[in-house]
């Protein structure tokens, strides 16, 4: 049963991070019938540390050893905890919650610390999209699944960026004390108890561009022609090789296919008409060269996990859907 609770607080945390754990275990809300947690924020490097965002000094009276009681130890976010060292004490405290049977919980880039600790190794996790090269680089272990908002490796959990950190704490309430709990708590909050989706929808993937000039005339000519159905044969006329050479020589420009090249390209396309503009999903669906409403729903939200009218709702509003 989940009662006790530890924020850890390193040197440079986020403050939002830091409160969105503060926020989901640390409020008593026993007047609405709700669990009241002994949460304690917990310092890995000294009783006060002033933090590199927001110019706030954040001080605590507890140190590493309240960690050895918590049954939930969560590590929210900070400024370059991508490239830091953690401190050894730290590490250890977290090898032996999780020995002991205690559930560990990262915050976007508090990933980093749990990667430190050797808790990632052959397990699945989640980072803020941005990080997720940096993650794999240092960490090559780890199976890294950056189009999610929390992985639950139990008991190793962790979110991507920051609104996320709000999911995963949510999440391990409702597995813990029940949908009703997490419910009433997000209803405080005034956030959804559940989001649909992943991170995928806001993940920057600008499409590879070729370095060489063997099919970057292709590419350009792909670009402006979404709307046209093209066949490998009738590409690899227009790039004057044979269609067995310009796949292979596609394929080692661009890291893709051509089929899987121009479908991302439709969907950056469509995310900027709905983004952008009022037009009716048969319109964008034309101009985006997925022919019809349908299948433009269906690749959208193959690629992104979500559909085009959520996501249009997300980025302007519910008036524009």
């Amino acid at each position: 049963m989940l009662k006790n609770v530890a924020a850890v607080l390193l040197d440079g945390v986020h403050p939002f991070e830091l409160g969105v754990v503060c926020e989901v275990f640390g409020i008593d809300r026993s007047d609405e019938g709700l669990p009241v947690y002994d949460f304690a924020v917990v310092s890995a490097e000294g009783p006060s540390l002033g933090t590199h965002v927001g110019g706030l000094t954040v001080s605590t009276p507890y140190g590493l050893g309240r960690l050895e009681e918590a049954d939930l130890i969560a590590v929210p976010a900070g400024s370059k905890y991508v490239t830091r060292d953690y401190p050894p004490e730290l590490l250890d405290s977290l090898v032996r919650a999780v020995g002991r049977g205690a559930r560990v919980l990262s915050v976007c880039s508090g990933v980093f610390a749990l990667g430190a600790a050797g808790l990632l190794d052959g397990r699945r996790c989640s980072v803020h999209w941005r990080q997720a090269r940096e993650l794999a680089v240092r960490f090559p272990r780890a199976i890294i699944e950056p189009d999610v908002l929390y992985v639950d490796e139990d008991p190793v959990i962790t979110s991507a960026g920051t609104a996320a950190g709000i999911d995963a704490c949510l999440h391990i309430v409702r597995k813990e004390q029940g949908p009703e709990v997490a419910n009433k708590i997000a209803r405080r909050m005034v956030v959804p108890p559940h989001r649909d989706g992943g991170q995928a929808q806001y993940i920057e993937r600008p499409l590879p561009r070729s370095q060489c000039d063997t099919v970057g005339g292709v590419l350009a000519w792909m670009g402006r022609n979404l709307d046209k159905e093209v066949t490998v044969e009738q590409l690899a006329v227009r790039a004057h090789m044979s269609p067995r050479t310009f796949a292979r020589r596609f394929q080692q420009e661009t890291g893709t296919t051509p089929y899987r090249w121009i479908l991302r390209q439709r969907v950056l396309l469509a995310q900027e008409l709905l983004e952008g503009t009022d037009e009716t999903m048969d319109t964008i669906a034309d101009r985006a060269g997925f022919g019809t409403a349908a299948a433009l729903r269906h690749q959208f939200v193959r690629a992104l996990g979500t559909t085009p009218n959520a996501y249009r709702r997300m980025f302007r509003g519910p008036q524009a859907a």
